[in-house]
């Protein structure tokens, strides 16, 4: 499943967040990160705030067979 790991500069003082969805995408366009999913955009960060974002994907194990 699609995820993200969104981390801010310590001096906002915002705490670290992670967004994931099987529809999640992200996409950058004039100069904003922008995460989406089938129901549209869930967050939108400006490419001045120093945001650091990186996929974090959690791969399912595979279902063993009996």
């Amino acid at each position: 499943m699609p995820a993200y790991l969104i981390t801010r500069p310590r001096d906002q003082k915002l705490d670290d967040l992670v967004i994931e969805d099987p529809a999640l995408t992200l996409r950058f366009e004039a100069g904003w990160a922008i995460l989406a999913d089938d129901h549209g955009v869930c967050l939108a960060i400006p490419s001045g705030q120093g945001a650091s974002i990186q996929r974090v994907d959690v791969e399912e194990p595979a279902p063993r067979e009996e």
